[in-house]
């Protein structure tokens, strides 16, 4: 159970939380881990997928908390414990929405622009894209999400949206450090689990929507009603929502925030779009976009490669000018955005022009859907270094490599992250989808060594698997690796410049 530990004094109804026997003491920080609770602190014990916090009520007790946030469930749990005690305890239909709001007063301080990104798919890109605008803009500006915080205030993240302790504290000392704006990516986990409850949003994005997370969400309908959250709960009235409307769940979305009162901005390809993508000429390092904003067409080279990169840049402009900034002014800073790490990032080209590219796809959808938009852009052979990560879905191994079959002209299958399990086997299942004409070559340096190598003019590789990782899990251990750096060793000996 993590937990943030921090500084200052409020009392708990100050932080809009009333005890069940009126106590209000003063707190002297927030935790969710009870390993961090100091005397004074309030100790939040929230329902989880494994345990429930309430276990752990006992040991907060002992350390001194002033106050305990739970539900019913977890004040049953340790009903022997509260019993007696001094303190204040705090019972909550939803706790969780409960410490989101008190971490928010907590903190205070947020980035006076405040933008979220849904979706299955981009929103990393989104949220990157976004930030990247209002700092060509002169905009201080972090995003926040898979990749960590990036931009004028950085620090690692151990989830995509981060629970409502670590959100508020990185959101109050980015404000603290002059950060005036900040894209957030919002997943459907912590839009459920309330983690973005208190967020001053005032524009939310909505990309896409495709099968996912079935493995948290009950079904289809549950996993686009937790994406609908930003719209229907997240955002106030009166704020605007940005949503590709390409999809039949896209113009739901519209309705949803419609209803509510948001100003709505539709993106995509259809007629109706405000931000629309009116055609697509591609190249071996990007692609000319023609669009049109409000009817008026406009012409924008993006160092981007895949189609769908052209969705993810209208909609980070949709944010952008949803949080204020001049259209013509986002118009110039377009052709200056660069791909996420690790998302189809160009990383190296040959002196014969072939180029080379990484990619995180780590599913058989992803990979299909990462060659198939690199495709456009390569008049010759794609070659493609592929693998598949142990102790995770074995299902998927050969799928992988069938994917890869399929999709590309040359397959090299290596070793991704093994962990504990025996490479030699892993590889197997991926050759077995790969099929005979595909080959195997364990070392990873080694494998990315030949595709380079086999490249031809006007061929492209793709090495799918690990994207913006920086080391490879064998057995238990770490080993430094970086897809991108041995591919431009590869190309620079190769080419003879080293």
């Amino acid at each position: 159970m993590m937990g943030e530990t921090v500084q200052g004094r409020k009392t708990l109804s100050q932080l809009g939380l009333r005890a069940r026997d009126g106590r209000d003491p003063q707190i002297t920080g927030l935790s969710l881990d009870s390993r961090t609770v100091k005397p004074g602190h309030l100790f939040a014990a929230l329902p989880g997928s494994a345990l429930h916090g309430g276990e752990f009520i006992p040991y907060a007790l002992r350390m001194d908390a002033a106050a305990v946030l739970t539900d019913r469930a977890g004040a049953e749990m340790a009903a022997d414990a509260l019993s007696g005690w001094n303190g204040a305890v705090v019972v909550a239909e939803d706790p969780r929405a409960a410490l989101a709001g008190a971490a928010a007063l907590w903190f205070e301080a947020q980035p006076d622009h405040v933008v979220a990104v849904t979706g299955t798919s981009g929103k990393t890109s989104v949220a990157s894209f976004t930030r990247q605008i209002w700092q060509h803009l002169g905009r201080k500006a972090i995003s926040l999400g898979t990749m960590g915080v990036e931009g004028d205030y950085q620090a690692k993240l151990a989830h995509t949206t981060p629970d409502p302790l670590t959100l508020h504290r990185i959101l109050a000392e980015a404000a603290a450090a002059g950060v005036t704006h900040a894209a957030m990516e919002a997943s459907s986990h912590g839009l459920d689990q309330r983690r973005l409850d208190g967020v001053r949003v005032e524009a939310g994005a909505f990309t896409n929507f495709s099968q996912d997370h079935l493995d948290y969400h009950a079904g289809f309908d549950d996993y686009f009603a937790a994406k609908a959250l930003l719209f229907n709960h997240i955002l106030e009235e009166g704020g605007s929502a940005v949503i590709n409307v390409d999809s039949d769940r896209g113009r739901q979305m519209v309705d949803i925030a419609t209803d509510r009162g948001l100003a709505v901005t539709t993106v995509g390809t259809r007629e109706t779009a405000m931000l629309r993508i009116l055609g697509q000429r591609y190249d071996a390092t990007g692609q000319d976009l023609r669009f049109s904003v409000m009817g008026q067409p406009h012409m924008v080279r993006l160092p981007l490669i895949g189609g769908f990169q052209a969705e993810n840049v209208l909609a980070a402009m949709g944010l952008v000018l949803a949080a204020g900034d001049p259209a013509d002014a986002v118009l110039r800073a377009l052709p200056e955005l660069h791909t996420v790490r690790g998302r189809m990032q160009l990383v190296a080209q040959r002196e014969n022009g072939a180029t080379v590219f990484v990619d995180y796809a780590h599913k058989p959808g992803a990979v299909i859907a990462a060659l198939g938009s690199l495709r456009p852009h390569v008049m010759g052979r794609i070659v493609c270094v592929i693998g598949a990560g142990g102790d995770r879905d074995r299902g998927k191994r050969s799928l992988m490599g069938q994917a890869a079959r399929d999709f590309a002209d040359v397959v090299i299958v290596t070793d991704d992250n093994p962990r504990t399990e025996d490479p030699a086997a892993i590889r197997a299942a991926v050759m077995e989808g790969a099929g005979p004409e595909a080959t195997e070559i364990p070392d990873r340096a080694e494998a990315i060594l030949r595709g380079v190598d086999a490249l031809l003019p006007g061929d492209a590789l793709l090495i799918c698997g690990k994207g913006h990782e920086t080391g490879q899990i064998i057995g238990t251990d770490v080993y430094p690796f970086d897809d991108a750096e041995q591919a431009s060793v590869a190309v620079a000996a190769l080419d003879g410049k080293i």
